[in-house]
């Protein structure tokens, strides 16, 4: 509908709410969703209606493994940007994400509808530059947000480093390992995703701090769940804005005059929420008595508990004891 407005002209065809939602169901996220649970399904993640599965352990003794329609599920969530995962430990679990192939094909099913969504608008307002610049813009954040993390992480803290040990490993897969973590990372909190396969929180101060940064972008990297472009289109607007101001011209866009007042007062909208809520919570007793890291991890926990939740990613920094009033 964005895409739609934002074309000179207008568009030939029909188009309406209804009509772009019945084509993106039948003839996107169902494909989409068949292929890609069709291959984790055959990479080893589970797609049966059995619940439970009894294994003999090496040392001796059973163990019960909890089954289910998992490969279909995981297709969809990933497509669709929701990111609940099937298993309580989201995709950190063995069964919904068993090894590097199932982790990258989850990885790029988080971005490729975002993706595909920026060269879709440049075909809509028939400038297929545009869209071009779009997707560059957005696969460089997503790029840079995967290096800095992946630098992080792979670099360690100094003082294990200095000890002997190789990286930041603590509470990440090892099948997974820094750089599937990264990549993880910057897709997830690039978009409103929040799936994780491994545990934010336990990031070194500079990798916590990508993924946070990038949530509070408000969906620039890739979209997000319900919001699209959106967010990615108000930066454009606000750089055409400032540069008609720096070239001494009304600032248009496609054809249409940009409305500066219209364009300014999303971006405020954010941090408001963030920063509001998150100085609410640490002036009231109830909800600093949660908070179980002390200093100022424990203050970063907060900020990107309502960072998240503000920007609908759903991941999080835990450390909060959430599961009381």
């Amino acid at each position: 509908m964005i895409s739609r407005a934002s074309a000179a002209g207008g568009v030939r065809g029909p188009s309406g709410f209804w009509a772009d939602l019945t084509r993106v169901v039948l003839y996107l996220l169902l494909p989409l969703a068949l292929a890609m649970g069709l291959a984790l399904a055959a990479l080893g993640v589970p797609q049966t209606l059995a619940d439970y599965a009894e294994a003999a352990m090496l040392e001796g003794g059973t163990r019960t493994s909890v089954l289910g329609p998992a490969a279909f599920q995981v297709a969809i969530k990933q497509l669709g940007t929701n990111g609940g995962g099937f298993f309580g430990v989201n995709s950190t679990h063995p069964f919904e994400n068993p090894n590097a192939w199932t982790n990258l094909i989850q990885a790029w099913a988080v971005v490729a509808i975002p993706f595909g969504l920026a060269l879709t608008f440049g075909h809509i307002v028939r400038d297929r530059s545009q869209g071009r610049a779009l997707l560059a813009v957005m696969s460089g954040f997503v790029l840079a947000g995967t290096l800095a993390v992946y630098a992080a992480e792979a670099g360690g803290n100094p003082l294990h480093t200095a000890a002997g040990a190789m990286g930041d490993t603590d509470r990440k897969e090892v099948r997974s390992g820094a750089a599937m973590s990264a990549l993880w990372a910057a897709v997830t909190t690039g978009a409103s995703n929040g799936s994780v396969n491994a545990m934010h929180d336990s990031f070194t101060a500079p990798g916590g701090l990508v993924p946070m940064f990038l949530i509070q972008l408000g969906g620039v990297p890739s979209g997000g769940l319900g919001s699209g472009l959106y967010g990615m289109l108000i930066f454009v607007l606000l750089a055409v804005f400032v540069a008609g101001l720096m070239a001494g011209r009304t600032p248009e866009y496609l054809g249409k005059r940009v409305q500066a007042k219209l364009a300014t007062r999303t971006v405020p909208i954010l941090p408001i929420v963030i920063l509001g809520l998150t100085a609410v919570a640490l002036v009231l007793p109830a909800a600093v008595t949660s908070i179980q890291d002390a200093g100022p991890h424990g203050l970063s926990e907060v900020l990107y508990a309502y960072t998240s939740g503000a920007g609908n990613n759903g991941s999080a920094f835990s450390g909060l004891t959430v599961d009381t009033p």
